[in-house]
């Protein structure tokens, strides 16, 4: 619960940020009009992302228990693999989303208010399939049960409420610090995902070495027990791993996380913290959001 609550605050925030920069700039530039339009582009993305995660949830249901492994698998190094791109492209784009949505929105602006929507649909609807996927993908990994998608939920409330209360002015947050930290929480925790999506590559029958164990903690450290639990649902630690998950795992944290350390702490300067999604003049720096003034919609 608590890895799936991280992941949503996370990713919602960022679709909280995007939406408050495209409501700052249509509000500033006197086009109150194409709101609504704003609007139904952001309804229609959330309604695809839930559709996507009702598809992934319930249509493998009737296969094969074989089939069920390999599509699960799958898809969780394919989560993996958008998760670790979104993180790195946040770090590096960051500085410069603000000018970039602004762009965007002032060619849909001209196009007409179809093509607002479109972009609208367009910029929240890749963070709500990124996270529908791979909140999906982490769920799978904890069990079948109700604590992830309660965690999801409480995470997109609480990036919701911050993302209100960013655009209004009421908080200052150093998001360049928030997207950092987070950024090397969700590597570990996509290597849990990747290692149990070999696991069911695995029981799938299509990567082998499913009984040959590197280790078995589970005297240790009982699946049952309060910290076992904790261990898993935050970072899908099994304590029973094959060989090919461990060699999966370390293959894809130490170089991944190195090189994004590098990446977000590596020569960058000092962050402000932030204050609002205005209308005012600040301009977007590494701290992954505009800094501006609040304003009244």
């Amino acid at each position: 619960m608590v890895a799936n609550y991280l992941i949503g605050l996370r990713e919602g925030l960022e679709a909280a940020l995007v939406v408050g920069i495209l409501v700052a700039y249509l509000v500033r530039t006197g086009r109150r009009d194409l709101l609504p339009a704003l609007w139904a582009g952001v309804g229609t993305a959330v309604a695809v992302a839930l559709a996507f995660g009702a598809l992934l949830t319930f249509g493998p249901s009737r296969l094969t228990f074989e089939a069920q492994e390999a599509i699960g698998g799958s898809l969780s190094i394919v989560a993996v693999g958008l998760v670790t791109w979104m993180i790195f492209w946040m770090a590096r784009t960051a500085r410069h989303l603000k000018a970039d949505l602004h762009h965007r929105l002032d060619d849909a602006v001209a196009a007409g208010r179809g093509a607002v929507v479109v972009m609208a649909l367009l910029a929240v609807g890749r963070e709500g399939l990124e996270t529908a996927l791979f909140l999906w993908a982490g769920a799978q990994a904890t069990g079948r049960t109700t604590a992830p998608l309660l965690g999801a939920a409480l995470g997109l409330a609480t990036a919701v409420l911050l993302g209100w209360l960013l655009y209004r002015g009421a908080v200052r947050i150093d998001l360049r610090r928030f997207f950092s930290w987070t950024g090397v929480f969700l590597v570990l925790v996509a290597g849990g995902v990747l290692s149990y999506g070999v696991h069911d590559l695995q029981e799938a029958g299509v990567l082998p070495g499913l009984n040959s164990l590197a280790f078995d903690v589970s005297a240790a450290v009982p699946p049952t027990s309060w910290y076992g639990v904790l261990l898993k649902g935050v970072f899908n630690f099994s304590p029973a791993t094959t060989w090919l998950e461990a060699a999966a795992w370390t293959a894809y944290v130490v170089p991944t996380l190195a090189l994004f350390v590098r990446s977000a702490w590596g020569g960058s300067t000092p962050a402000r913290p932030v204050g609002g999604t205005g209308t005012g003049t600040g301009t977007a720096t590494s701290t992954s959001a505009p800094v501006a003034a609040p304003v009244t919609p």
